[in-house]
């Protein structure tokens, strides 16, 4: 009897991998998924910002969201001194956190990055947030619903980027 080897085959000793074998890995793969949570959590985010646009942000004042950014937009300068801020990071961050959230939907490894950013925006928007009730002496009553629609920006957005961040890839 004669070792007949096919052509193309390689003789391999039994001692390594030939040279034809392919190249597997006893490593689990990454599963290319969208992170379905978070990105709801900051799509709603970015809707509360848009639904606090028309709406009064302080109790006794006639002060719409979009009468608020405006004035901002118009007294860009002036904007960190007269608190005209708080509004425009509200109402701008909760647009940054829709389009982030839209990311999130998009297939990847892991969102930890888009998750990070959501989570730096999401910081901002809290301190807008938090600005106001502070020097309100957290006196809740003192805002309207615009306002608290802002709150849900901030929660909305912590949410979802904490849950973009925390979740890493799945095999």
């Amino acid at each position: 009897m004669s070792d007949h080897t096919p052509a193309g085959a390689s003789a391999s000793s039994g001692t390594g991998p030939a040279a034809t074998d392919p190249a597997y890995s006893d490593r689990p793969v990454a599963f290319r998924g969208p992170e379905s949570l978070g990105g709801l959590l900051l799509i709603l985010a970015g809707i509360a910002a848009a639904v606090s646009l028309p709406l009064d942000w302080l109790r006794d004042r006639d002060g719409s969201g979009w009468a608020l950014v405006r004035d901002a937009f118009d007294d860009l300068g002036q904007v960190l001194d007269d608190g005209g801020w708080q509004p425009l990071a509200i109402v701008l961050g909760g647009g940054v956190l829709l389009l982030l959230g839209i990311a999130l939907w998009l297939p990847a490894r892991s969102h930890r990055f888009v998750g990070l950013l959501a989570l730096v925006v999401s910081g901002v928007v809290t301190a807008a947030v938090l600005v106001p009730l502070v020097d309100a002496g957290w006196d809740l009553g003192f805002f309207g619903p615009g306002f608290w629609c802002g709150i849900a920006v901030a929660v909305l957005g912590l949410l979802g980027a904490l849950k973009a961040v925390l979740t890493g890839p799945r095999y």
